[in-house]
């Protein structure tokens, strides 16, 4: 029998016995869990469609077609929402025959051209999705999905429409609380536990994808914890349940019905669903939307420093085993971390009893801890553990009061530049000359780097000319000799490497460890 023939043999088996039961079932992780069907029922009826207008000038394009992307998110990391239909712009695909047409129709065209009818300031609307939290008409969604909205709008699953008030919204965490007023008792969900999720459970994300309300749509847990650079409080869950422009806001709920999360963002070179989709754990949604219910803003805990990640060399430099916490590269002179004694070169490794393992859980930890707190701030210093107690600020208030404070010192007496050579810099004294060259503000102190040898060690972690170094192993310089010496003495101590505590010319510092070697 030729190879073919057996082939189709074996296929018509195969067919026949499962045609007739021969087979059994696909196992049930295969078909997902039952209850799926049951949660969606049970909640669809408090998630809710988000209908916002704008007016826009049509002499400026407006941000016709496109959708409004988070603070600070990177290309591929999209808001799995805001399916805007603004000005209702045909799509096409990339690489369509048709694409150059539509574009030069629609998109290239100028106010003036031929055909380019009413140029007058016009509506334009977007759609994203939320979920009622509470019978009186509270609504949680996604801050970008209103922002900027002239008019926002709820709709409910029986079509029912709205008018929304917007209590309060946080751009740190994407997220906006609602008000709108019904004749009629409403739906609500409540909030899960999102601590509680593990990896591979089964979520279910409800919203409104492309304009089709009441999508469902279910996978699993892929991540917690993911960090995609969108904001200071990134702890995303990720996802692979289908989510989609328009499903922004729109709630992830366990297979309890509880939310335990807000759909936020999706990572897709097509703004289509590839399976990674992001959402705003529910503990961070709770601490949130009680503040912009109680207050309209949010009051979060401030500790007045700026922090970097602590790399396996700066950690060998300041004697750190094992590796951990956030390093202090400067403090606020009006934040609260000033008078309890913290210092830059400090590493936090602890904060109100909460161990800081790596940079970013500091500032969560903070955020997180009441404005006038006094709490305890463990710090590792020249290799010593120290405690310092710090009564917390607020976070909103420590920022306006830095954006008010652009102050400036007296300059100091120009100085002759003396040149010297150290682990691959040009160094000089900070003359007027090289302050003016270099904008370097007068508040500035230390040894200006003017030059970086190529292929160093120095040019590897972003040193420039124009950056000065304010310390050497922590300890202050006031002259290129100044910086020479004290790496020569750390060669003979048999260091490894040189922690430098570095400056822009806005006064802006950071820590960077050089071989020394």
């Amino acid at each position: 029998m030729s190879s073919y023939k057996r082939n189709a043999r074996i296929a018509a088996i195969c067919l026949g016995a499962l045609s007739c039961g021969a087979l059994t079932a696909a196992p049930a992780y295969a078909r997902g869990p039952d209850g799926i069907a049951d949660v969606a029922e049970k909640v669809i009826s408090a998630v809710v469609n988000i209908s916002t207008s704008q007016t826009v000038d049509a002499r400026s394009g407006g941000n016709e077609g496109q959708s409004r992307p988070n603070n600070r998110q990177s290309e591929n990391n999209r808001p799995g929402g805001d399916n805007n239909e603004r000005g209702a712009t045909p799509q096409v695909p990339p690489g369509s025959p048709f694409e150059e047409f539509f574009d030069d129709f629609f998109k290239n065209r100028r106010p003036g051209d031929k055909g380019g009818g009413n140029q007058q300031a016009r509506k334009v609307n977007s759609l994203g999705s939320g979920f009622i939290i509470d019978s009186s008409g509270i609504v949680v969604t996604n801050n970008h999905v209103i922002a900027d909205a002239d008019e926002v709008n709820v709709i409910l699953n029986d079509g029912t429409k709205l008018r929304a008030e917007i209590l309060g919204r946080d751009k740190k965490t994407d997220l906006a609380v609602l008000k709108v007023k019904s004749e009629k008792t409403l739906s609500a969900v409540k909030f899960g536990d999102s601590d509680t999720l593990r990896l591979g459970e089964w979520v279910i994300a409800i919203g409104n994808p492309f304009s089709l309300g009441g999508t469902v749509t279910a996978g699993i847990v892929s991540a917690r914890n993911r960090d995609i650079n969108s904001g200071p409080y990134d702890n995303y869950i990720q996802t692979d349940a289908a989510i989609n422009r328009g499903n922004s806001g729109g709630p992830l709920f366990n297979l309890n019905g509880d939310v335990i999360g807000v759909n936020t963002a999706i990572i897709s070179p097509t703004g289509g669903s590839i399976g990674i989709g992001f959402a705003v754990p529910s503990k961070t949604v709770v601490a949130v939307v009680d503040q912009l219910r109680q207050f309209g803003e949010t009051r979060r805990g401030w500790l007045g420093v700026r922090i970097q990640q602590v790399t396996d060399e700066i950690a060998e430099s300041l004697n750190i085993k094992p590796v951990r916490g956030a390093l202090i590269a400067g403090v606020d002179d009006k934040g609260p971390g000033k008078p309890a004694g913290i210092e830059p070169g400090d590493v936090v490794v602890k904060f109100d009893g909460k161990d800081i393992k790596e940079m970013k859980d500091l500032p969560r930890a903070v955020a997180d801890t009441a404005v006038g707190k006094v709490v305890d701030v463990v710090v590792i210093r020249k290799g010593k553990e120290e405690i310092k107690k710090v009564t917390l600020g607020r976070l909103e208030d420590g920022e306006k009061a830095i954006q008010a404070s652009a102050k400036t010192t007296a300059p100091e007496p120009a100085e002759r530049p003396v040149t010297q050579k150290a682990l691959g810099l040009d160094l000089a004294g900070l003359s007027k000359d090289l302050r003016t060259k270099y904008k370097i503000k007068d508040s500035v102190k230390g040894v200006i780097i003017t030059g970086v040898d190529g292929g160093s060690d120095a040019q590897e972690k972003r040193l420039n000319a124009g950056d000065v170094i304010v310390e050497v192993a922590q300890e202050a310089v006031n002259n290129a000799a100044d910086v020479k010496k004290r790496i020569d003495q750390l060669k003979k101590d048999g260091k490894k490497s040189v922690l430098l505590l570095v400056s822009n010319g806005e006064g802006e510092v950071r820590f960077v460890a050089l071989s020394v070697n």
